[in-house]
């Protein structure tokens, strides 16, 4: 069986959010879909450690914001690389309540999905919960982020094939080593920079003030490691 025939699979990015005791959080997945239209109804796929996970299981709610395609990565990494257990993902964030008393995430937000659970099925490490929907609404037009493009174009790759790639200059240049962040994963490319981050492109790691912090997930600059 060849494992890659996965990869051509293709995905969206959400802020999938719940509530339970008062409480809300909310997380990125991209796992997302709408499954039937009579009555409507979504599915979301969560971890069972998360504690999204837990909310949804406990308040049998959710909603789902569909981010546009100029999402910050650290908006992303707030959502996806913390744990609403160690901090307030909603600081500074704005939301509304919905109308099951979930919150909906609004910033960097196209449209939201707002569902009642009425399955859910257990598949080894996550949960398939299934909605029914019982409010939605379009925020802004725009177009919406896909995995793939959070995959090769917002962590500083450029596929072979997209015209901003540039083969012989990239030879020309004296090669600048790549950096790698020990808690996400995420690769600072110096050609590419971090320009959401004030880091022009061109910029060599070492020459990265000591207070930068990973665009994804906030770690610090001495969490990178030579790649």
């Amino acid at each position: 069986m060849n494992s890659k025939a996965l990869y051509s699979l293709t995905y969206g990015l959400y802020v999938v959010s719940s509530m339970k005791g008062g409480k809300i959080n909310g997380q990125i997945a991209n796992t997302a879909i709408q499954i039937c239209s009579e009555p409507q109804v979504i599915e979301v796929v969560i971890n069972r450690g998360n504690l999204t996970h837990e909310y949804i299981s406990g308040s049998k709610v959710f909603t789902v914001s569909i981010l546009a395609k100029d999402t910050p990565l650290n908006f992303i990494g707030g959502f996806g690389f913390k744990s609403g257990r160690d901090v307030d993902k909603f600081a500074g964030i704005n939301y509304k309540t919905g109308q099951t008393g979930a919150p909906v995430v609004m910033d960097n937000s196209l449209a939201y999905l707002e569902a009642e659970v009425i399955s859910q099925m257990d598949v080894h490490t996550h949960t398939i919960f299934a909605g029914k929907l019982v409010d939605a609404d379009v925020i802004r037009e725009g177009e919406p982020l896909t995995y793939a493009y959070y995959q090769q174009v917002k962590r500083g790759t450029t596929p072979k094939s997209a015209p901003s790639y540039h083969a012989e200059k990239k030879e020309e240049k004296p090669k600048m080593d790549k950096y790698q962040c020990s808690v996400c994963g995420y690769i600072y490319d110096p050609e590419k920079g971090d320009p959401d981050g004030g880091i022009k492109p061109g910029t060599r790691f070492e020459d990265i003030p000591d207070d930068w912090t990973c665009p994804v997930c906030g770690a610090s600059k001495d969490q990178f490691k030579l790649i």
